[in-house]
C-alpha cells in the first residue's frame, strides 16, 4: 500500500477501510501505529517548544544565533555541548574536536592535507554542514558581493566541498564569540 504522507495520515485519523485481500488485522496495525507516531510528533513538538524557550533565555544562544548558517538548534547544541570554550587553544583545535579540520599527512617539511578527519561530535558537524549549504543555497540565489570569500571558493571548489569549509569557518566564529563574549560583525567586503 503505496500512498503519500497526506493520504497516510488521513488514513491513519479517520481508520482504514481494508480491501477483501488484506488481513482483517490490517486496520488494527495501522492505528496502532499511527497513534505511535502521532504521539512521537507531539513529543517531538513539545521538545522543540522547549529548545525554543531555552534559546530565547540564554545570551550566548542568542548571540550565536546571529552568524548565517547557525540556527536556533545549532546555537542551543553548542551552548549544552561546550562547557567552557577556553578550554580550546584556538579555533582550529575547537574546530577539530567538531571533526570539520583536514587530515594531515606531512613528511619531510611538505605538508599534504586530506579530507576532513570525521572525528568528534557527529551532530553538531552535520548542524555546521547544513548551516553552510543554507547560506551556499542563499547565495547563489541572492548573489554573494558581500561575501568574495565564498565566491572565490565556489569559483573553484564544488558545492559540497565549500561547504565543509564554510562550516570550518562558522565554527571557528562561533568558538571566537563564545570565548570574547562578543556579538556577530557582519565581515567587511574587501575593496579589490
Amino acid at each position: 500500500m503505496a500512498c503519500s504522507s497526506k493520504a497516510f495520515w488521513r488514513s491513519v485519523r479517520q481508520g482504514v477501510d481494508g480491501a477483501a485481500s488484506e488481513p482483517p488485522f490490517r486496520n488494527a496495525c495501522v492505528a496502532a501505529l499511527g497513534s505511535q507516531l502521532l504521539a512521537l510528533k507531539a513529543q517531538i513538538l513539545a521538545f522543540d517548544r522547549r529548545i525554543m524557550a531555552w534559546h530565547r533565555s540564554n545570551e550566548t544562544s542568542k548571540r550565536l544565533d546571529a552568524i548565517p548558517g547557525v540556527g536556533p538548534a545549532l546555537a542551543t547544541a553548542l551552548v549544552a555541548s561546550i562547557g567552557d570554550p577556553k578550554a580550546f587553544r584556538s579555533g582550529r583545535d575547537f574546530s577539530a574536536w567538531i571533526g570539520l579540520v583536514p587530515k594531515q599527512n606531512s613528511s619531510g617539511g611538505k605538508d599534504t592535507l586530506g579530507s576532513i578527519s570525521k572525528q568528534g561530535d557527529r551532530y553538531l558537524r552535520s548542524l555546521f554542514t547544513a548551516g553552510a549549504l543554507a547560506v551556499i543555497r542563499y547565495a547563489k540565489l541572492h548573489g554573494t558581493g558581500h561575501r568574495p570569500w565564498l565566491a572565490a571558493l565556489l569559483a573553484r571548489r564544488p558545492t559540497k566541498v565549500a561547504a565543509i569549509a564554510l562550516a570550518n569557518k562558522i565554527a571557528r566564529m562561533a568558538w571566537a564569540m563564545m570565548t570574547r563574549g562578543e556579538r556577530y560583525k557582519e565581515p567587511v567586503a574587501l575593496a579589490a
